[in-house]
């Protein structure tokens, strides 16, 4: 397979050597290679200034970050080969790790995969293309999958924005066998059925795994809230945790539906309550009705999406932890999640002490956590590493 050429201006690819692997567009020397003369979704090879080869990339001309490397060797083309081996790469991390078959397998650039997200619900694969060089290369990905995996149905949810500023239509469609519209998994020996077709993103949300092991100790006997719910994952766990009873709130009632679905495959329904409606205005008529928990799970959807989010969001995130840590009991428990990248881990605990301080209550943190092993990050990329959980206690400040 013959590929033209990407130049790169003097000195651009020092980063690349470093270990990055993204092609900023304002690094191409446009006078030698125009980015106007590829199409979305090509391959090409990669030259530093004075035409050494650096590797095969694939092309967005059109975005800032214009190319993300697939190789370093310019003999390995994106293609069924590469795939395979790079997912049976992949596979081999989750298989060391996890005893059964529920994870994230295949994550994008920290799998050398750019525009690649599979997540695997045991013979069920779910499958994201993000690029449109992905996207041109559907049928060697499903080959792939099918040939490393042998699933018994593969689910295209290409549904995310990420698609638009590629250029892609948005669709969902089986694309291999057959896939229900509710799929069974296992987390932390808790059973659940996350709906791939009409859920969020795959689904379901793997990269909290650890986290939500990590709730067990804190509720034992408590009385658990679990705001921004979704399907369950951190409230139906912590009634199997041994939690006295757990109030999930969301404002979707398809969510929510979820939610008594997974309950009752684990004989909790008798301990799992559900209340649909916005978190914050549910927070405010809890605080009214004068309703306390020991435990809290704030975990809510990015409230920074970009960077231009950032005041707004950092704002969000103050207001909904200054008001979950209302609810809390004297000797309370508060685990803050953030998925937003933008947000480093620091600034979500300065906002969480800012507002402990400001209802006059002292914290402590106790446990920090991030995303799970098959959620791999990138040393060179810090956007790969986007999951922050923090567990707090908050006292009296007596």
């Amino acid at each position: 397979m013959s590929l033209p050429s990407l130049r790169l201006k003097a000195n651009a690819d020092r980063r690349l050597r470093a270990g990055h692997l993204w092609v900023f567009s304002n690094e191409v020397d446009v006078a030698v290679t125009p980015l106007n003369a590829f199409a979305s979704g090509d391959q090409a090879i990669l030259e530093a200034a004075g035409g050494k080869p650096l590797g095969v990339v694939a092309l967005s001309p059109n975005n800032l970050i214009c190319a993300r490397l697939l190789s370093r060797d310019v003999k390995h083309v994106l293609d069924k080969s590469l795939l395979v081996h790079r997912i049976n790469v992949a596979l081999s991390l989750r298989e060391r790790l996890l005893d059964k078959p529920f994870y994230r397998l295949v994550y994008g650039d920290s799998d050398l995969l750019p525009g690649l997200v599979v997540d695997r619900f045991g013979d069920i694969l779910v499958v994201q293309l993000a690029s449109a060089t992905m996207e041109k290369h559907k049928d060697d990905v499903l080959a792939a999958l099918i040939q490393v995996c042998k699933p018994s149905g593969i689910l295209l949810k290409n549904d995310s924005a990420a698609r638009d500023a590629e250029g892609l239509n948005r669709y969902v469609e089986t694309a291999f066998g057959l896939v229900p519209e509710w799929v069974a998994l296992e987390e932390n020996g808790v059973k659940f059925e996350a709906p791939v077709m009409q859920g969020q993103k795959t689904g379901w949300f793997y990269d909290h795994r650890m986290n939500r092991a990590r709730l067990a100790p804190y509720v034992k006997g408590k009385r658990v809230l679990d705001l921004f719910s979704y399907i369950g994952g951190w409230g139906v766990q912590a009634a199997a945790f041994g939690a006295s009873d757990v109030m999930c709130v969301d404002a979707s009632g398809f969510a929510l539906d979820g939610v008594e679905r997974n309950a009752a495959l684990n004989g909790l329904t008798d301990k799992v309550a559900c209340v649909e409606g916005d978190v914050f205005e549910a927070l405010k008529q809890l605080k009214a009705s004068e309703e306390r928990f020991d435990v809290i799970v704030a975990d809510p959807p990015a409230f920074i999406k970009r960077k231009k989010d950032l005041k707004n969001g950092e704002a969000a995130y103050r207001r909904l932890n200054e008001q979950a840590m209302r609810l809390l009991n004297k000797d309370g428990i508060l685990i803050s999640a953030s998925c937003s990248m933008h947000l480093p881990e620091d600034d979500l605990q300065n906002i969480l002490l800012t507002s402990a301080r400001h209802l006059d209550r002292n914290i402590q943190l106790l446990e920090r956590g991030g995303q799970g092993p098959d959620h791999p990050v990138h040393p060179a990329i810090p956007e790969t590493r986007y999951i922050k959980s923090l567990t707090c206690r908050l006292l009296p400040n007596s």
